[in-house]
């Protein structure tokens, strides 16, 4: 769609369904995702965190222990901590049949990375769901930030460079060992990656077992470089060597 029909469609969807906050649906007086009261709970990712996966984090040499290990990714980053408002948004958007707010997050994610963006070329690639979740779901939650993301910032979007071919259990409750076998073999990559950058969007990261897994099949068909970028990440107490100290700086 041309920026000036999107813009206009977009005017008339704001004066029939006038926007509201992404976490607790106060109708917000213009464009956002969050009211003032819930905008004061997100929080940006802290300026002290791993150089590689943007785990929040004093780690030695600046890099934690599970990225001293080897990922197949370049860069990985957020923009955000995945606590307050913006993990409950993430919450509703994903298990509360809200693919509405799809729009307001991809905005969000769109603008606060926009920086960081620049330096990821190539083309978004959701991390897809495997077609039982997405029955289960009834939309891709990867696939509706990816695709937001593409438009407002004018980047090429490819649906099919990634498949998830293996249904797998979520990985909440699991260790990492647990983890990284859960999701192994979960993924097939299209040929048409050979040579590209790739830039993997998905809502939150936490321990990377799954994006890494995406990534190293990506880099095996040939993909250039692969980078992850999501709207949060967690703060993970799963660690790969425990050398690392923790911490919780604020430091903006």
């Amino acid at each position: 769609m041309p920026t000036r029909w999107r813009e206009a469609f977009d005017a008339v969807v704001d004066v029939v369904l006038p926007p509201s906050c992404a976490a607790c649906d106060v109708v917000l007086p213009g464009p956002g995702a969050f009211c003032e009261d819930c905008a004061q709970e997100v929080l940006e990712l802290p300026t002290v965190h791993c150089a590689r996966c943007a785990e929040p984090g004093a780690f030695e040499g600046g890099v934690c222990g599970r990225c001293r290990l080897g990922v197949s990714w370049a860069r990985a980053f957020a923009p955000f901590e995945h606590e307050g408002a913006l993990a409950k948004a993430i919450h509703r958007f994903k298990y509360e049949d809200r693919s509405d707010l799809s729009r307001s997050l991809g905005l969000l994610l769109a603008s606060a990375a926009k920086g960081e963006l620049a330096q990821m070329p190539g083309a978004l690639v959701p991390l897809p769901l495997h077609e039982a979740r997405f029955r289960e779901r009834k939309f891709d939650q990867a696939a509706l930030l990816a695709r937001t993301v593409a438009t407002y910032a004018g980047r090429p979007l490819e649906l099919g460079w990634l498949t998830r071919v293996r249904h797998t259990p979520r990985q909440v409750g699991l260790s990492e060992a647990q983890r990284e076998v859960n999701v192994a073999g979960a993924f097939v990559a299209s040929a048409a990656v050979q040579g590209q950058d790739v830039v993997l969007i998905d809502d939150v990261l936490t321990s990377g077992a799954t994006a890494r897994e995406a990534a190293r099949v990506l880099r095996e068909a040939g993909a250039a470089r692969v980078f992850v970028l999501t709207l949060a990440r967690a703060h993970n107490e799963l660690h790969g060597d425990g050398a690392e100290q923790r911490a919780r700086p604020r430091d903006r």
